[in-house]
């Protein structure tokens, strides 16, 4: 299991996606959430993904996160169980 460290950022410039180097289509929805443990599907660019998310530590920066690649189908399939909406959204990669 691996370690996610948050990073959040405000884009003040809106023109910044113009300089992106590739852009992801994200569709996601969350099977299971509280504030100890989300479960969430994912389908990124074609691929079908299974995360879940353990608690944040006390500071809110890291918490333990254990993902793995599931079929595409599949993926679409646990899609039509969130609970509420799924969320769809374009990401911007940017180098530095």
């Amino acid at each position: 299991m691996k370690h996610e460290i948050e990073r959040k950022f405000l884009v003040i410039n809106p023109t910044l996606k113009n300089d992106a180097i590739t852009h992801n289509h994200i569709k996601q929805g969350y099977l299971y959430k509280n504030h100890d443990r989300t479960e969430r599907v994912q389908i990124k660019d074609g691929e079908g993904w299974l995360t879940i998310k353990c608690k944040s530590n006390s500071l809110g920066t890291s918490r333990l996160e254990w993902e793995t690649e599931i079929p595409f189908k599949e993926a679409k399939a646990l899609l039509q169980l969130p609970v509420g909406q799924p969320i769809e959204n374009i990401r911007h990669i940017i180098l530095s």
